[in-house]
């Protein structure tokens, strides 16, 4: 099956974007493709490469790209959602990269599961 991944919070401010690490490791795990990995709203903000977690915690911008890196995942971030909470190209985490809601519509259309993360 070929998943298409949304999410709409922050790295730290709820579960979704951790649920959804998890997640798209376990369904490559069992063969799954991942069309996309698409982040909105506050979900940008797993793209920063400003995070600065604390040593003892999980680096969660890390952990998406070197997933990304791995697996070739497509990691893409809203420009305009980007724009607005201070992320450019140049504080872009590895592996993501930014682009419209057009790639959204495309990866609800290709792929056969849209599971979303966050509201």
């Amino acid at each position: 099956m070929k998943f298409g991944i949304l999410i709409n919070e922050g790295p730290y401010t709820h579960q979704a974007s951790d649920t959804a690490f998890q997640f798209v490791k376990a369904a490559l795990a069992k063969g799954h493709q991942i069309q996309r990995v698409f982040f909105y709203n506050d979900g940008v903000n797993n793209a920063t490469k400003l995070t600065d977690p604390p040593q003892d915690d999980r680096n969660i911008v890390n952990r998406w790209s070197e997933l990304a890196k791995e697996h070739k995942l497509d990691l893409v971030v809203c420009v305009a959602a980007a724009l607005r909470r201070g992320i450019r190209e140049d504080n872009l985490a590895a592996g993501f990269r930014i682009s419209g809601l057009g790639q959204l519509i495309e990866t609800g259309i290709q792929a056969d599961r849209l599971v979303t993360f966050g509201d």
